[in-house]
């Protein structure tokens, strides 16, 4: 087990880092790209989770105005519906004032998949609003959240840019020739 969540990990890493992967991808995996103009400025594995951040090139994670978020919580098998709950009652309780709409829920390459945005007016530790869309794919093997944040209100450009890439992302299994991983990665 523990050596596949290694692959796994790898295997998000490299398509994190937008380099070729040296090995193919084996079991449940995310694919969720770097996107242009942003570089991976923190990652962490730790037993059951693991965090990518991304932030465009002249910001860092410690002062960004834009962030892109990869989650695999390994293991978990929680509904996209319960997780978005929980995320609902933390965001609510730290911002007063918080709303939240779907954007889409659906099933994606067999997964069912839960995109949602969330607003605080006014964040209390950084003084400034934050826009978040959220996407939950529950797998088989593990829940997996990419999210995309912003400390101002996007433009239209934006919130379309940034929806299409939260669509591209998804969830494939070499196991399963119903949910196949792109060939050559």
């Amino acid at each position: 087990m523990i050596a596949h969540i290694r692959l796994r990990s790898l295997a998000v890493a490299a398509l994190l880092l937008a380099a070729p992967a040296h090995a193919q991808l084996v079991n449940e995996n995310l694919l969720a790209g770097l996107p242009p103009g942003y570089k991976v400025d923190f990652q962490q594995k730790k037993d059951r989770q693991m965090i990518s951040e991304m932030v465009p090139v002249a910001e860092n994670v410690n002062a960004w105005t834009e962030m892109v978020t990869v989650q695999i919580f390994f293991g978990l098998k929680v509904p996209p519906d319960d997780f978005r709950a929980r995320i609902e009652k933390l965001w609510g309780d730290s911002c007063p004032g918080s709303q939240f709409s779907t954007v889409s829920k659906a099933l994606e390459n067999g997964y069912p998949a839960l995109t949602w945005k969330q607003t605080c007016p006014l964040n209390k530790t950084t003084g400034k609003p934050e826009i978040t869309w959220m996407k939950a794919i529950g797998g088989n093997d593990s829940l997996y959240v990419v999210q995309k944040a912003f400390k101002f209100t996007p433009s239209d450009a934006q919130v379309a840019t940034w929806t299409d890439y939260l669509r591209s992302v998804a969830v494939c299994d070499t196991r399963r020739p119903d949910r196949a991983c792109p060939k050559g990665m």
